[in-house]
């Protein structure tokens, strides 16, 4: 039987794949506890989390719950791909550091990379916030990845490692790595959507106001796709969070 998703022989026994969970972090050790608490029962599972030199004691927390710490200059981009190129699994996980996985969440990873033209995948997105602005946010959210296959990071992004190296990881940018990236996926085969979702933190929307975090990530896209220097994207975006403060 040739090699899967799924699992392989190994001479007369059966592996399930490994699955590494690349977490990058920047002074994360107040949200790590409750997402490195929602993998601990999936197997088998690796966990490698990318510190981009946080002074809070991230890489203590993360060492202290099991997970295997990185060092990594910091940005998104380059702390993920850092941690790819160490990853043992044949599956790659994406994970922000504020967004929990839901359970079993291994399990229909496996199944939705077996499915027949599935490239990658991601989940659908719940944000840990009564406010009923927020239910339209998921909702477009669901609409978007579904209908246009395209989820972004907070989403919890997974593909095979082998798909992840051959387009070259994460493009080297300050903002939109994801973005950019399942771009490039859609035209190798089909990005799916699980209907399990990964629950996130409210905290961008509660810096920026739920209108404000919207339009600017909007903005964000049209000036991507428009040839916009990502680099100006991104100092204007810190830039709107830094008067919001």
């Amino acid at each position: 039987m040739p090699p899967s998703v799924e699992g392989r022989w190994a001479g007369a026994e059966w592996q399930t794949p490994t699955i590494t969970i690349v977490i990058p972090a920047l002074n994360e050790a107040g949200q790590l506890p409750a997402v490195l608490g929602a993998i601990c029962a999936a197997a088998p599972v690796e966990v490698v989390v990318v510190d981009g030199g946080s002074t809070d004691g991230t890489a203590e927390v993360a060492q202290a719950r099991g997970a295997r710490v990185v060092k990594s200059t910091p940005g998104r981009s380059r702390q993920q791909n850092q941690g790819a190129r160490v990853a043992k699994g044949s599956i790659l996980l994406f994970l922000h550091a504020d967004t929990r996985p839901p359970e079993g969440f291994d399990q229909a990873i496996r199944q939705i990379l077996a499915q027949p033209g599935v490239v990658a995948g991601a989940f659908t997105l719940a944000i840990d916030s009564p406010r009923r602005g927020l239910r339209w946010v998921e909702w477009g959210v669901k609409v978007r990845s579904r209908l246009l296959q395209m989820p972004y990071g907070d989403q919890g992004i997974f593909l095979r490692a082998e798909t992840f190296h051959r387009l070259g990881g994460f493009p080297d940018l300050p903002m939109m790595e994801d973005f950019e990236l399942v771009r490039r996926l859609r035209k190798l085969g089909r990005v799916a959507i699980a209907p399990a979702a990964v629950v996130t933190s409210d905290r961008r929307w509660r810096r920026l106001g739920i209108l404000r975090t919207t339009l600017a990530n909007q903005v964000m896209v049209i000036g991507y796709l428009l040839g916009v220097n990502p680099h100006w994207l991104a100092q204007w975006y810190r830039h709107l969070g830094k008067l919001r403060s």
